[in-house]
């Protein structure tokens, strides 16, 4: 009887330790989000769901979209005169358009997301940073915006230069002060990459100049969007047309400079359609790249969709193209 009650009692004691490490392990729950601007409102009008279930997410995570095969249209055929197209409906986790999404490309200016969100990521908008006297870029060609050693400016501003001007000199500014380094930096930046599933890129540089050991996929880039539209501050930047501000010299001198959005849909150069609404996106160009240009949408509804076109063989076939994309969304 005593030997029963014993054993009886150690039953009770290990259930109730069972039921404790239960009701204390952290939650996997869905949790939600919401892209914080829509065109000069400050609440958009659509939520994102996302699973977060480990500090590492799979390549085909349940929560993301799959595109582990070729899912085209009959009626679409403008992805001729590009490398790889992709249309992905983000609340529902369908794949509406696929075309060799894993295909490795260079991807020109698209590398600036990601240096977007590692930079926001690690540092706040009002961080100010300082031009080393390695702040030059000499590629002929290059996008800049004339930055000098010693020149100010912070972490917003350049955000605002980088991302709608496409200036690489902005860019390497932020790697420089953020990961101590360019190369420190872009270490960040393959991290970041792998950590979300992005495991056919690499990354050499931060701003997108042609180098061939600097590769990605459209997949891998809708990856990278997903995870970069969850903070208010990109959102704002990618939907906005033009951007005045004054940045200082090393003598503390003001230096005042405006960009515009080389996004055409933004700047209402070219129409989405019916519809559909572009919130913003980035676009990316060199000759080893061809046109790129990766977009957030929404339709009618409010529902997100994101679509990527790289190596598009002029930037009126880009455009040609990523219009009748999003004309999927309507179908």
């Amino acid at each position: 009887m005593k030997c029963t009650n014993n054993l009886l009692y150690k039953k009770f004691i290990c259930g109730i330790m069972i039921s404790l490490m239960v009701f204390t392990l952290p939650s996997c729950g869905n949790s939600s989000y919401e892209l914080p601007f829509e065109g000069n409102s400050k609440v958009s009008g659509f939520n994102i769901i996302t699973e977060q279930k480990s500090d590492v997410i799979p390549l085909f995570a349940s929560d993301l979209c799959i595109s582990d095969k070729q899912v085209t249209d009959p009626d679409f055929a403008n992805t001729e005169d590009c490398g790889t197209a992709i249309l992905f409906d983000v609340m529902n986790s369908e794949v509406l358009y696929s075309s060799h999404a894993h295909e490795q490309m260079s991807p020109a200016s698209l590398t600036k997301v990601l240096m977007a969100l590692v930079a926001l990521k690690n540092a706040t908008p009002d961080t100010v940073l300082t031009a080393s006297e390695q702040i030059f870029i000499n590629e002929q060609g290059a996008q800049l915006c004339g930055l000098k050693p010693g020149d100010t400016m912070t972490l917003n501003q350049a955000l605002y230069i980088a991302l709608l001007h496409s200036a690489n000199d902005a860019a390497l500014l932020i790697a420089q002060n953020i990961g101590g380094s360019e190369e420190g930096f872009v270490e960040m930046m393959n991290q970041e990459a792998q950590r979300l599933g992005a495991t056919n890129s690499n990354f050499v540089n931060p701003h997108g100049l042609t180098d061939s050991n600097q590769y990605t996929t459209a997949y891998d880039l809708y990856l990278i969007f997903n995870e970069a539209i969850k903070y208010e501050k990109f959102v704002e930047i990618i939907q906005t047309p033009t951007y005045e501000t004054i940045y200082y010299d090393r003598n503390g001198k003001e230096v005042p400079i405006s960009v515009r959005n080389t996004n055409k849909y933004i700047n209402s150069d070219v129409k989405a359609p019916e519809n559909v609404k572009i919130i913003g996106g980035k676009t990316g160009t060199t000759n080893a790249a061809g046109h790129c240009l990766m977009v957030l949408a929404k339709d009618k509804n409010g529902a997100p969709y994101i679509s990527v076109i790289l190596k598009a063989g002029s930037r009126d076939s880009l455009y040609a193209q990523m219009t009748d994309l999003l004309e999927e969304i309507t179908k």
